[in-house]
């Protein structure tokens, strides 16, 4: 499949029967694949399936964990009811999009990780705001008695 440079009226004429060649090839494979309900709904699911190459992050919906598969129909919910309640459809798809691509970087891991940072913030906060703790008593000079 290499291009190769047109110079005269046969390598055009030769280039259109490989392309028509390549055409009728195609059309076969694509109305083998819509032939049947099984193949039209194995097509369907072939779709939510994780792909095939190492390292592959985009492996479909049903790839992710719990918190991935639920933030895909969160964060376009949640953005378009409040930041971009007024906005009109454009926007709203846009949003849409990006959240989508956004929810695959949502996993069990990475919501752990900000539980337990704000755990420890609230932590430290309370630490600090604690009045059963009291402060140590530092040894005043009207205290110590002379023997």
């Amino acid at each position: 499949m290499t291009d190769l440079p047109i110079y005269s009226h046969t390598d055009l004429r030769n280039e259109i029967y490989r392309l028509q060649g390549l055409e009728r090839e195609k059309g076969a494979a694509l109305k083998e694949r819509f032939s049947s309900p099984g193949a039209i709904f194995s097509t369907f699911f072939s779709l939510f399936k994780g792909g095939d190459q190492v390292g592959d992050k985009d492996g479909g919906i049903f790839q992710q964990d719990f918190f991935g598969v639920i933030s895909r129909f969160i964060i376009p919910f949640t953005l378009n009811k409040t930041l971009f309640r007024h906005s009109n459809f454009l926007v709203k798809a846009l949003v849409g999009l990006v959240s989508q691509k956004a929810s695959h970087f949502v996993s069990e891991d990475s919501v752990e990780g900000v539980w337990d940072k704000a755990k420890g913030l609230f932590g430290k906060a309370m630490h600090l705001f604690d009045k059963s703790k009291k402060k140590p008593e530092v040894p005043s000079f009207r205290k110590i008695k002379k023997d």
